[in-house]
């Protein structure tokens, strides 16, 4: 029997509440009255769920990994339905299914939407769709620390350095992250006002750069950016959702720490500083560096932007590093870079204990003092190998919907990963309005798949299939 705790979705309907607030305040000094009703409905609703989910009292008892993956689920399917209302009520003629899946791409920080055209949506539902995916990266994050015990030892250790897991402190916990993930936001924020973006356009870019999110204010991108230096400065933005969100807080704040502390961070240093170093030397003879740099860390940070590319050798190259994706503590999906690497550098090892076995092969991670163990290893690869299950099915999924292979494979990599497609992935001209409703449900489940912890659904598995 399960107890679910789904006082901890309240928080986040009091957030659509104060989001759906603020939009109608924008509406009113913007005089934009089109969709104005449907934001008073999501306020309401939203209230009304957040107060009844409060009020509903659990057990006094520990709960169970199971109760807490499928909390976190649940959080999945019903937040996006009360963030589909105002699409559902716009004057855009939207069915459910369309409002839901384009609420569920926000809110998953996807980014596939429904509409063909974003010049046509109003302003404030264009700041609705941006806002999804903001209150999708918060909740992600927040689904992390309620999910610490599916994850091994090394990355729980290395939460501890920032939040502290006591139930006592949970209140503190939240307006801690709360905060510096809103700071962060205003940050993105200024800084692209600073570099002369427009500040509807920065306000949206936020949002998106913030929760690795793919949705645009715009139909494209080389709309927004007019100069080189806001193409580079928009690239290093996205970093922000490459590293952990604590990364810049301790650089600033953190005093006398040793090198243990930033391991992870310091791996995706070099990782970054490697791929970059690569495209710089080999690929950017034919087209500009800054298209390239932006092209690298959206897909590294499973963002999915990019300007106009025909370099339709380098798509498969750009999908790599979607896969590979940013850190454990950040909005990015993918596979996580300091797992690929660790589990590389074992299986590396057991090869040249065959081949020496006199030697001895340390499982250490550079930088650092840190090892892995056998059971983490294990944990790695049980990750990649649901991830490659999970592409594969996806991909049969859409060839079945008469999609050609390629397109199905891409989209499946995309959809996994949470990254929007775009012309780095040769699906820019891609229309989601179209496809069965089969398939857009096919992808609402594998999107939120791939939000939550590839762990999650071999633990599911074997709740439901190998109980005694």
């Amino acid at each position: 029997m399960f107890r679910l705790p789904i006082k901890y979705l309240s928080f986040f309907f009091i957030l659509i509440s104060i989001l759906s607030f603020f939009n109608i305040i924008y509406s009113y000094y913007l005089n934009l009255y089109l969709n104005l009703d449907t934001y008073y409905f999501s306020l309401i609703i939203s209230l009304i769920v957040s107060v009844i989910f409060y009020k509903i009292n659990i057990p006094e008892k520990k709960l169970s990994i199971f109760d807490k993956i499928l909390t976190v689920f649940l959080g999945y399917i019903l937040i996006p339905i009360v963030l589909s209302i105002p699409f559902y009520f716009s004057i855009y003629n939207l069915t459910f299914l369309n409002s839901f899946f384009e609420a569920i791409s926000g809110f998953t920080s996807t980014g596939f939407t429904i509409f063909e055209n974003v010049k046509h949506i109003d302003q404030s539902l264009i700041i609705w769709r941006s806002s999804t995916q903001w209150l999708g990266g918060l909740y992600f994050l927040f689904s992390i620390i309620f999910l610490i015990d599916i994850y091994d030892e090394s990355f729980k250790k290395t939460l501890t350095n920032f939040i502290s897991f006591d139930s006592t402190e949970i209140f503190k916990q939240t307006i801690k992250i709360f905060l510096l993930y809103s700071v962060l936001t205003l940050m993105i924020f200024i800084i692209l006002n600073i570099f002369s973006v427009r500040t509807f356009d920065s306000l949206n870019l936020a949002f998106s750069l913030i929760s690795s999110g793919g949705f645009l204010p715009v139909n494209d991108l080389s709309s927004i950016l007019k100069e080189n230096s806001q193409t580079i400065i928009l690239s290093l933005l996205m970093l922000f959702s490459f590293f952990s969100i604590f990364f810049g807080y301790n650089l600033i704040f953190i005093k006398n720490k040793s090198i243990n502390f930033f391991y992870e961070d310091l791996h995706l240093i070099v990782y970054f500083i490697f791929i970059v170093s690569v495209f710089f030397l080999f690929f950017s003879f034919n087209n500009d560096f800054s298209n390239n740099f932006l092209s690298i860390t959206s897909s590294i940070s499973n963002i999915g932007f990019s300007l106009s590319s025909k370099e339709s050798s380098l798509n498969f190259v750009f999908l790599l590093l979607v896969i590979i994706g940013g850190s454990f503590f950040s909005t990015s999906s993918g596979l996580r870079f300091i797992k690929v690497y660790s589990l590389f550098k074992y299986s590396l090892n057991q090869i040249l204990s065959f081949s020496k076995p006199k030697n001895i092969f340390m499982n250490k991670l550079i930088f650092t003092k840190i090892n892995f163990d056998f059971n983490e290893t294990n944990k790695y690869f049980l990750t990649i190998l649901i991830f490659f299950l999970s592409l594969l099915l996806l991909t049969s999924l859409l060839c079945l919907s008469s999609i050609d292979f390629e397109s199905s494979f891409k989209l499946a990599i995309l959809t996994l990963m949470n990254t929007v497609n775009s012309s780095i992935y040769g699906l820019e001209e891609f229309n989601f309005n179209n496809l069965h409703f089969f398939t857009k449900y096919c992808l609402i489940f594998f999107m939120i798949i791939g939000r939550i912890e590839l762990l999650t659904v071999l633990l599911l598995a074997k709740k439901f299939l190998f109980k005694n």
